[in-house]
């Protein structure tokens, strides 16, 4: 079995990889709950929907994130009453959304509820929030203003100099069910090249989670997020940087490297690996860029050849001489 720490949209695509070369059933993958949020009165999980939007050939191709041939119709009415529309949820998108709040309404858990809309796409990886308690992810700016996750990304585009994060709720939380025992069997433990700071970093804060890592932390393989110094996708650059870090692999070996033994980092840095290997973690070199499939799965390859894992001709994982 492979677990899986989730973001976003790096991570989806290190789990549509992953799904290509090994039994989608042997995947678990723990997702951020700390970008959740409501609005208009809907518990909204951009994560995991984006996991299971890629994961299902659904999502927009365009963006990362969203459904494709998507229309706004709803955001668009919204609009004549005032409402908030900078966080733009689209018509389709609207119904998992809905499913959600009802689900949960009615008493079901977000793990049950994640379960229930996984199943209905398709999906065989088992999706688990990293709790069901509510985590949510603040960030305190420069000019000392706290806002939320989404204020911060989506209305603010993150473009904000960063002072510090906490996660709000996290030290009354509990890891989802599974999440623990996934950790703690698991062949190998995979970082997604998820933004360290605000997706990694809310998993790592439920309690429990951190400990596990680092008792298991020769198994646990990471992906850096950085390539040639900066973030493919998000501010996971500028957040390393400002919170006293590096925007390098380095920064990112240096960030992690408590609880992951090896790291994964793109020819472009090809450079660092002596100085990641002088920070106390294994560096491994490879193409970390996925910009299709088939490089998606050659970076699932290689991170389970890291962690002494190979894809079997069936495509189960199967440990190999030196797991």
């Amino acid at each position: 079995m492979i677990a899986v720490l989730c973001g976003g949209v790096g991570a989806a695509r290190m789990l549509a990889g992953l799904q290509a070369v090994v039994d989608p059933g042997e995947i678990v993958a723990v997702v951020n709950t700390g970008d959740d949020t409501e609005l208009h009165g809907l518990c909204v999980s951009p994560d995991l929907d984006t996991i299971t939007y890629t994961l299902a050939g659904a999502v927009n191709p365009a963006t990362g994130w969203g459904l494709t041939d998507e229309t706004f119709r709803a955001m668009e009415a919204l609009e004549r009453y005032g409402a908030i529309t900078w966080f733009r949820l689209g018509d389709s998108d609207l119904a998992t959304h809905l499913y959600r709040t009802g689900r949960m309404r009615e008493g079901a858990t977000l793990s049950v509820v994640t379960e229930e809309i996984a199943r209905a796409w398709g999906l065989s990886i088992h999706l688990l929030p990293m709790s069901d308690d509510p985590v949510r992810t603040r960030l305190r700016l420069a000019d000392q203003r706290e806002v939320a996750f989404q204020e911060y990304f989506v209305k603010l585009r993150h473009s904000v100099a960063v002072d510090s994060v906490r996660f709000e709720g996290a030290a009354r939380a509990t890891p989802a069910p599974g999440v623990l025992e996934a950790l703690g069997s698991a062949q190998i433990i995979v970082v997604a090249p998820s933004n360290p700071v605000v997706s990694i970093g809310p998993i790592l804060a439920v309690p429990g989670v951190a400990e596990v890592l680092r008792a298991r932390r020769d198994a646990v393989v990471a992906v850096s997020p950085i390539v040639a110094g900066a973030a493919l996708k998000g501010p996971a650059d500028r957040l390393l940087v400002e919170l006293g870090g590096e925007a390098s692999a380095l920064g990112v070996a240096r960030f992690l490297g408590s609880f992951v033994g090896t790291l994964v980092i793109d020819e472009a840095d090809e450079d660092r690996a002596a100085e990641v290997e002088l920070a106390g973690v294994r560096c491994v070199v490879a193409p970390t860029v996925m910009g299709s499939p088939e490089l998606a799965a050659g970076l699932a390859r290689a991170v389970l050849a890291a962690g002494g894992i190979g894809a079997g001709s069936s495509g189960s994982a199967t440990a190999g001489p030196d797991a």
